[in-house]
């Protein structure tokens, strides 16, 4: 695969996972309903929130919209930057982190951009409805971000020794997150573990404008 097929490829298919799991949990489970995928340790759990990636917040009508637009100029740093790294031939894993990181973006801008447009609200006895009559329960830009993935690997009390919380439950991994999440989460982590090998001959890329092979 050429390196310019890259961004064309793995942005559409993450894109695709992310909106079509989205749509068939938000269309067929209430909110806070929970289904066993693999025993207790990997569940899909609904819950939406108004924020940012792994269930936190972002509160405030007006907070709700600085992320939003704060993420759509992201985007378009981040098409600029993966369309220089194309054309001036940057490693395959660079290229690969970057697409991963802006298609998870793009997935969670669609739920804040149109969501609240396209669907009515998701209840705790009751499901949402894609297209609803007489319009969806946000305005542009107020839509609520869907997630669904749980991984409850580990549940068990912090010990009794421990001040204020002894005896308390703990479970790791608590927060509930979506495919573009595990994108950008994986994107990132990628290019913290091999930054070396990834960035470090990006000085010394050639300056071009003709197309990568």
């Amino acid at each position: 695969m050429r390196k310019q097929h890259i961004p064309w490829i793995l942005v559409p298919v993450i894109l695709i996972l992310d909106q079509v799991s989205k749509i068939l949990v938000k269309t067929n489970m209430t909110l806070g309903q929970s289904i066993p995928v693999i025993g207790d340790w990997f569940i899909l759990h609904f819950t939406e929130n108004y924020g940012m990636a792994f269930g936190m917040e972002f509160s405030g009508e007006y907070g709700k919209l600085i992320l939003s637009l704060f993420r759509i100029i992201a985007v378009i740093f981040l098409g600029w930057y993966l369309y220089r790294l194309v054309i001036n031939k940057a490693k395959t894993g660079l290229i690969v982190c970057v697409s991963m990181i802006m298609a998870g973006a793009l997935g969670n801008i669609i739920d804040s951009a149109f969501y609240g447009l396209i669907f009515s609200e998701s209840l705790f006895n009751q499901t949402a409805v894609l297209f609803p009559e007489g319009g969806g329960y946000g305005s542009f830009l107020h839509g609520k971000v869907v997630d669904m993935l749980y991984f409850p690997v580990i549940r068990g009390n912090f010990p009794s020794w421990m001040p204020f919380l002894a005896g308390e439950q703990f479970i790791f991994f608590r927060p509930v997150f979506n495919i573009s999440d595990t994108a950008i989460t994986s994107g990132v982590l990628i290019l913290l573990v091999f930054q070396k090998t990834l960035l470090g001959g990006l000085k010394n890329l050639p300056e071009t404008t003709e197309t990568a092979d």
